[in-house]
């Protein structure tokens, strides 16, 4: 038990005195079922394990964990859904480089070989950039009807 002494701050002292414990109630566990194992994908090769995250110093958080005070988390980045359209041709090129990917041993998806793209093309002088947009002709956006479904 925490004394009202002990704490920094009455304000402090006041939100203890107040809080109701939480209380967690556990689910039984299912057994597994044929239809509910989990699907193993054969045939890639598995990630390579790759470094922290660029922003963070392995250094900095050592001393917290000496401490014994938990580490800063890390806010994950709000993701956006969108769609587009493309020829097919040059939606076949992604299937491409997905195998070509395989075969480096760094199996990617669709959306990061797009935001590779992406990548590249930010770090492109401007009369290159210019260049590669020039290169993709303009096409219809929007759905495709149903009879352009080649």
């Amino acid at each position: 038990m925490v004394t009202v002494k002990s704490l920094p701050s009455k304000k402090i002292a006041a939100t203890l005195a107040t809080a109701k414990p939480k209380v967690t109630v556990s689910r039984p566990v299912r057994a597994a079922s044929a239809k509910s194992a989990p699907r193993i994908k054969t045939g890639t090769a598995p990630k390579p394990v790759v470094a922290a995250a660029k922003n963070l110093a392995p250094a900095a958080k050592a001393p917290d964990e000496a401490a014994g005070t938990k580490p800063v988390k890390l806010k994950k980045p709000k993701l956006v859904r969108d769609s587009f359209t493309m020829p097919k041709l040059e939606y076949n090129v992604l299937d491409e480089l997905k195998h070509r990917a395989v075969k480096l041993l760094w199996p990617a998806k669709k959306s990061e070989l797009m935001r590779a793209g992406i990548k590249a093309l930010a770090s492109m002088p401007d009369s290159v950039f210019l260049a590669a947009l020039k290169a993709v002709p303009a096409i219809k956006t929007g759905r495709p009807s149903k009879g352009d479904t080649d």
